[in-house]
């Protein structure tokens, strides 16, 4: 029986959290004596010995492990009058499930009613990732401690705390905002990685697909691509490619949470209808694609990561330099979606490319919006079309197209919406984004109250996970319900009927509408692209404006007689002074001689009804 991985030089123990628990790793037994120098042992009797040193009395300890290889619970534990409690959870890639948390909880809760002086031991392989984040769990369900302050209570602790992300991000998404979640510390120097055993030393089990590791951050399976329609385009899964490429588009967005770090819009309701008339806006159509952010970092170095911080591999595509056609772009981050357009009764996958954070390694998302555009346009879009026109780069071979998607002002919203409009693109427009185009509006990772998302409100919706079970008790009817939840709030927030149909997609995250006239909630798909659903705040601000609609009528009058329009010559004598941070043009305006702003040839785009087919 080998050492578990990464055992040898791990921290025998920590510090006592909140006064209760004691994490640790697991101990070995003699039987682990010939592979364990003498410096690096860590046994039942040295633990004991620490504890009774502090005049304190370990009366429970819970085992966390996977196997019951590492001792004998009763020779080398319970003979000493503790109490000793096997709770498994896997440790490769999961994190312990709701109901091993809830049975960790309501164990050490009962405990502590009893036996309120004693200390409690935990132990997983290493005594990091799943003892913490089982510690915290207790301590918000029990103790009403913020996950933030729990989380960094166990840090201190036993530094450097939950080393492995989907830990944080689990516990951020049950109790807090996923979008909250801080980064993982860098891995400990003790610690290295291995896709072939689990932190218990077992084979690390295999997906049906044959990629190692087998399941993603928080339990879920790994997923193909656009659910595989789009093939040369591979899943990333070895480490410590996965991490460094999560970490770089992170850094790059200069975002400090765990997770995906693109600008998230927020849904437009009455309340924030009023930025529109505040600085300037641009407008485009919203389509129903996927999210996506592109990382090119050189030749064949072409990453793709999606909501839910998944990693894609596209070799394939080309980035050549502007200036430089026989080299490739690198440390270059665009933000877009991925759509899938018919043409000629064939699909056709596009990547749309709306916004750019890096450039070479230069900060161009600090940019205003139109040089931003500007940017994808020139240096992108128009450079890769010179190669392909001279032959020296061949479409054909390429995955997708990568185009950019334009952005008109605000007064075009009508033209967007119309049919003639959707007939051009070639894929559904369920709606519009607003784009805030100020000079200091510069790129903002996370949620960005400042762009926003207006949908019909017949086509409002939010994506919950949906949980199906019966209820009833004694002598009552039972009666199967669909709960629908979201993140941050541990309570069904609605309830909707369930179907046949409706029964398969139990655990899913599903994208459901509100029926006013039934006032219900009704399905609509399930959300392959994301393991987890809305926050509570988002699905709160989307239920805000479903029930205090912006309507289509409402949005082009407003954009009529009230957007912000820069009066760039006040009368003379006028005490009238420009709004703050708009008191010149931005670069890409020129002015009319009547003192009207147009777009300058550079920036310019073509009216929705004139844009090219595609």
């Amino acid at each position: 029986m080998a050492v578990p991985p990464r055992w040898l030089n791990c921290p025998r123990k920590g510090q006592l959290v909140a006064e209760k628990f004691l994490p640790f790793k697991t101990p070995l037994g003699p039987r682990y004596d010939d592979q364990v120098p003498e410096e690096n042992r860590f046994q039942w009797p040295m633990l004991f010995a620490y504890v009774n040193g502090t005049g304190l009395k370990m009366g429970l300890v819970i085992d966390l492990t996977n196997t019951n290889r590492f001792y004998n619970k009763e020779q080398e534990v319970e003979k000493n009058g503790v109490k000793h409690v096997k709770l498994q959870c896997r440790g490769h890639g999961e994190t312990p499930n709701e109901e091993q948390t809830s049975a960790f909880v309501n164990l050490c809760a009962n405990w502590t009613d009893r036996n309120p002086d004693d200390l409690i031991g935990v132990h997983c392989t290493h005594g990091f990732n799943r003892t913490g984040f089982l510690i915290v769990a207790y301590l918000v369900e029990k103790h009403s401690w913020s996950v933030e302050a729990a989380v960094q209570a166990f840090t201190v602790a036993r530094p450097p705390g939950m080393y492995k992300g989907h830990y944080l991000e689990e516990l951020f998404r049950r109790y807090g905002d996923a979008d909250d979640t801080p980064p993982p510390p860098p891995l400990p120097d003790w610690c290295t990685e291995s896709d072939d055993l689990d932190d218990d030393g077992n084979p690390a089990q295999q997906p049906a697909n044959g990629m190692k590791g087998g399941r993603r951050a928080g339990g879920a399976t790994y997923k193909a691509f656009m659910d595989g329609l789009v093939p040369g385009v591979d899943t990333v899964t070895d480490q410590p490619r996965l991490r460094n490429v999560q970490q770089k588009v992170q850094h790059m967005c200069g975002w400090h949470g765990q997770g995906f770090p693109g600008a998230q819009p927020v849904s437009m309701d009455r309340s924030n209808l009023n930025l529109l008339a505040q600085k300037p806006y641009k407008v485009s159509w919203k389509a129903d694609g996927v999210r996506l952010m592109l990382l090119i970092d050189g030749p064949q170095q072409v990453y793709l990561v999606d909501r839910d911080n998944t990693v894609f591999h596209a070799p394939q595509l080309c980035f050549p330099r502007r200036k430089e056609p026989d080299k490739t772009i690198c440390n270059t981050l665009l933000d877009g979606e991925m759509i899938i357009d018919k043409v000629a009764g064939k699909d056709r996958p596009r990547y749309l490319a709306y916004d750019i954070i890096k450039f070479e390694g230069q900060p161009v998302g600090e940019c205003d919006f139109s040089r931003r555009l500007l940017c994808i346009r020139k240096e992108i879009e128009e450079t890769r079309d010179g190669k392909a026109a001279t032959g020296a780069l061949d479409k054909s071979r390429e995955p997708f197209s990568v185009r950019h998607k334009p952005f008109w002002d605000i007064t075009m919203s009508p033209k967007l919406l119309d049919g003639s409009f959707s007939s051009q693109v070639s894929h559904e427009v369920d709606g519009l984004i607003f784009q805030p185009a100020g000079p200091k509006d510069k790129y903002v990772g996370g949620r960005c109250d400042d762009i926003l998302k207006w949908k019909p409100p017949t086509l409002n919706t939010i994506d919950f996970k949906l949980q199906i079970r019966k209820e009833g008790g004694e002598g009552m009817l039972v009666e199967t319900k669909g709960f629908l939840y979201v993140g941050g709030f541990d309570q069904p927030i609605a309830q909707m009927k369930v179907t046949k149909d409706l029964r398969k997609y139990d655990g899913k995250i599903v994208e459901c509408k509100f029926d006013g006239a039934s006032k219900q909630w009704l399905f609509l798909r399930e959300r392959t692209d994301k393991s987890f659903p809305n926050s509570y705040t988002t699905a709160v601000a989307v239920f805000g404006s479903i029930q205090n609609p912006v309507t289509k009528e409402i949005l082009f009058e407003f954009i009529t007689k009230s957007r912000f329009q820069q009066n760039p010559h006040p009368p003379p004598g006028s005490s009238m002074h420009p709004p703050q941070g708009s008191s010149h043009p931005p670069p890409s305006s020129v002015h009319s001689p009547r003192g009207q702003k147009r777009p300058s040839q550079e920036h310019s785009m073509p009216p929705p009804e004139k844009m090219p087919k595609r």
